[in-house]
């Protein structure tokens, strides 16, 4: 079968993020918590790969590393089926905006897979991050006093590093990527093709050091569990709202309102056949 185009695919993502919300929320919560959990390995794996390498000698060259690993977080949340809040805030309001649900189910969905990809993100953090030892403390050695150091640099970038108006800026870019990512992979009717339209997109945001709130809410608790000390759970819940005010930014102007307008105003809807129902949740 062939790639979708542009139009279809935005009936598909608008059908999609419709029946987001006519599921129970014991479902939305245990779909939201994989995500969360998937996107935690794939913050994992980004800094056990990066760890170690200095920038004297490597440059940014790390950036392009964290980034190209970090893309198996969205690998994961797409082809194999989970909710996460960065992409549902792209594809829920477009169903909104098509009539099919109301502002209040928007609001419900996302509370309930923001929740769910919290409760995943932090499960990750402390069990399989910090209690696992694959991120040390500040006196291990080894790879696990690598990881901890490239670890401490992430969160502290993101949860100190940066003005407010700087990290709302990140998690606008951040989730306009992301949301392609998830956009662009609806054309897709293969596996691999999937992967190939995630991998660009995710690896760009992640190398440019955007923020994304599912992403933090592993990063910067994994941190404080490691006994980071100039991070705590006030600078997490800042750099959250922050970044979360930014990624639904990102994702409701600059890709659904965007793919809207130019698709579907003043379109008839279109029922998708069995053979365009959308697989991914993301």
């Amino acid at each position: 079968m062939t790639a979708r185009e542009p139009q279809e695919m935005a009936h598909v993502a608008a059908q999609t993020g419709a029946k987001k919300t006519h599921r129970t929320w014991d479902r939305v919560l245990v779909s939201a918590f994989l995500a969360g959990a998937y996107i935690s390995f794939g913050g994992l794996v980004a800094i056990t790969v990066s760890s170690g390498l200095d920038p004297d000698t490597w440059g940014t060259l790390p950036t392009l590393f964290t980034g190209a690993a970090f893309t198996l977080g969205l690998v994961l949340v797409v082809v194999a089926g989970s909710d996460l809040a960065t992409g549902n805030m792209m594809l829920v309001p477009l169903g909104a905006m098509r009539g099919k649900i109301g502002l209040g189910d928007v609001a419900k969905n996302l509370t309930l897979v923001l929740l769910g990809n919290l409760v995943g993100a932090l499960v990750v953090a402390f069990f399989l991050a910090v209690q696992t030892g694959v991120i040390g403390d500040a006196d291990a050695t080894g790879s696990s006093g690598l990881t901890h150091a490239r670890l401490a640099e992430i969160a502290e970038g993101k949860a100190v590093g940066h003005t407010a108006w700087e990290t709302f800026l990140r998690a606008v870019g951040c989730n306009w990527l992301v949301c392609l990512a998830v956009w662009m992979s609806l054309a897709a009717t293969t596996v691999s093709g999937k992967i190939l339209a995630i991998f660009f997109p995710i690896m760009a945001f992640v190398a440019m050091g955007f923020d994304h709130v599912v992403a933090n809410m592993f990063f910067i608790p994994a941190a404080i569990f490691a006994g980071v000390p100039e991070v705590g759970w006030n600078d997490a819940a800042w750099n959250w709202m922050l970044a979360g005010a930014g990624n639904l930014v990102g994702a409701v102007v600059f890709v659904a309102t965007s793919y809207w307008y130019l698709f579907l105003k003043d379109q008839p809807d279109k029922a998708a056949t069995p053979a365009q129902e959308p697989a991914e949740r993301a």
